[in-house]
């Protein structure tokens, strides 16, 4: 009997690090699913007085383990972003849409405690109800940056971003004046790991 637990015990032992749970994070091979909003108002180099706001849902995928030197270690992500709400208040009318964003390049820095900076370059297309801006094209182009954190619990997380974020029909309509926009985005989410 004691052979039996002292045998018992040492599989429980060797057991464990294979069964702790780990660490909340972006990790090599894993997914990411967030939803998120944002809004913001226009900035210089476009049309002026317009506000954006913007809801939608993200799913990611890590494609790589860590990799570079020093503090600009970290991951790298492709996710695709759905944009179900858009909504553009301009001087002339409301505007509504839809978007969609293929492409989603994500860097994500190793984390420091509960913090997982990223930075972010993305980009696709916005379908809307009326012009954007006003006298221009129903259809744009929406490539954008960000720089922001997730703030990681033990299942799921926040994230908090600046976002820049410029429409454009890319020539489709004359004129072409284009949108600039600063936003404020916040998401909750979950990362997990593909299961080996």
């Amino acid at each position: 009997m004691a052979r039996f637990c002292l045998l018992a015990a040492a599989l429980w032992f060797l057991a464990c690090p294979i069964s702790r749970a780990q660490e909340p994070g972006p990790q090599d091979g894993g997914h990411e699913i967030q939803v998120w909003a944002a809004g913001g108002h226009s900035i210089f180099g476009g049309i002026g007085l317009t506000s954006v706001f913007d809801a939608g849902v993200r799913y990611g995928w890590i494609l790589t383990g860590p990799h570079c030197p020093s503090f600009l270690r970290g991951r790298f992500e492709y996710a695709v972003d759905g944009v179900p709400l858009f909504v553009v208040a301009q001087p002339l009318n409301t505007t509504y849409g839809l978007s969609f964003d293929p492409l989603v390049l994500k860097w994500n820095f190793e984390r420091h405690g509960r913090f997982s900076p990223y930075a972010e370059l993305s980009g696709g297309a916005l379908f809307t109800n009326h012009n954007v801006p006003s006298y221009t094209n129903t259809v744009n182009f929406t490539p954008s940056a960000a720089i922001g954190t997730h703030i990681l619990g033990a299942k799921y997380n926040w994230s908090v971003e600046a976002r820049y974020l410029h429409i454009s029909n890319a020539g489709l309509a004359d004129p072409n004046p284009g949108l600039n926009t600063l936003q404020v985005r916040v998401g909750i989410g979950r990362f997990w790991p593909t299961p080996h």
